[in-house]
């Protein structure tokens, strides 16, 4: 989704509710812009509700994929750039020397922890998959019995193993653009690639581990996750890769497959157990503090213990917190809009 400052009115609605416009060709503007991660999208329009309830002018929301978000946020300063990003992963270093370069001054706030989930419609088959079975299922190159990579021969799933379905592999994911496809690629196809490969006694090399498959088992689902819950409950064999949140809104109509032998839950993302934990993070564009009415009060709302603590109401949405030492830190970084050094 294209950055639509001044483009064109900008919406977001929640439960119906249209919480913020945009007006075209403005000259200035009294809204704070949030653009990046459709992951951590259902947080951040929460906590935006949540502040204009209680005064604030509400902001606006964009979902553009984490990949999509850094490059809008780090473009520069100004009005006509966003003035907070969320992101699925953390800033890349590339992405932190841009901003850097083009005079960006960054604040960081860690809001807690994600599960990436594959999941599946309730009426369809519910799995046990290994991260080994999830790369040897999506790769887009396996060894042969000869330890050469190949092309992926594995059209269903029991072609993987016989106790996984007789159906055709089909899982619908997120584009190049998102953080839970950078997330996804090094958790599940680069970790599941690493066993395989143990076990195997073979080398493969990371960039041929992390390349998934082009011939129609994987869709690129866009960044919307809640089409891509509609599009598995329209398919029951089909799967889908989406965070946690998602699936926990979503329990009476999608399931999640058990990885690694456990199921997907806030006590195995928080205990380490869920093989495909992650961190969420969201950044704030200092240089706009001033100039964009609200920006630190609403960063302080995001970092406050009612929102993203334990009990909290982002809690609640399916965000799993983080220690408490740790959200004390990054609150008083917030607080004090202290500066983000490196990484």
């Amino acid at each position: 989704m294209k950055f639509s400052l001044f483009l064109s009115a900008a919406v977001v609605a929640i439960g119906g509710t249209v919480l913020a416009t945009a007006p075209a060709n403005a000259q200035a503007r009294d809204r704070i812009q949030i653009t990046g991660s459709s992951t951590v999208f259902p947080f951040t329009t929460t906590v935006a509700e949540r502040f204009s309830q209680r005064g604030g002018r509400a902001p606006i929301v964009e979902s553009t994929g984490t990949g999509g978000g850094m490059r809008l946020f780090c473009a520069g300063v100004g009005l006509n750039t966003p003035d907070i990003t969320n992101a699925s992963r953390r800033i890349t270093q590339n992405e932190f020397n841009t901003c850097k370069t083009n005079g960006v001054d960054i604040v960081e706030l860690q809001i807690g922890f994600d599960g990436i989930v594959f999941a599946n419609a309730k009426a369809g088959p519910k799995v046990q998959l290994t991260l080994e079975q999830i790369y040897l299922a999506l790769a887009a190159k396996v060894p042969n019995a000869q330890g050469q990579l190949v092309d992926n021969p594995h059209k269903n799933w029991s072609d993987i193993a016989p106790n996984l379905p007789n159906v055709k592999i089909e899982v619908i994911g997120p584009p190049p653009t998102s953080g839970t496809r950078d997330s996804f690629n090094e958790m599940a196809l680069l970790g599941g690639c690493r066993e395989h490969a143990k076990r195997r006694n073979v080398q493969i090399g990371s960039r041929e581990c992390q390349q998934i498959r082009a011939d129609g088992a994987f869709i690129e689902g866009g960044e919307n996750d809640n089409i891509i819950v509609q599009r598995l409950v329209a398919n029951p064999t089909a799967f889908g890769i989406f965070g946690y949140a998602n699936l926990e809104e979503n329990q009476d109509k999608i399931q999640g497959a058990v990885i690694g032998g456990h199921e997907p839950s806030v006590e195995a993302i928080q205990n380490g157990k869920w093989p495909m934990a992650r961190s969420m993070f969201v950044y704030l564009k200092k240089n706009h503090i001033g100039t964009v009415p609200g920006l630190q009060d609403f960063f302080n709302e995001y970092a406050s213990e009612q929102a993203m603590g334990e009990d909290g109401y982002l809690e609640r949405k399916g965000l799993v917190p983080s220690p408490a030492a740790d959200r004390a830190r990054f609150r008083a970084a917030v607080a004090a809009a202290t500066s983000m050094a490196g990484l």
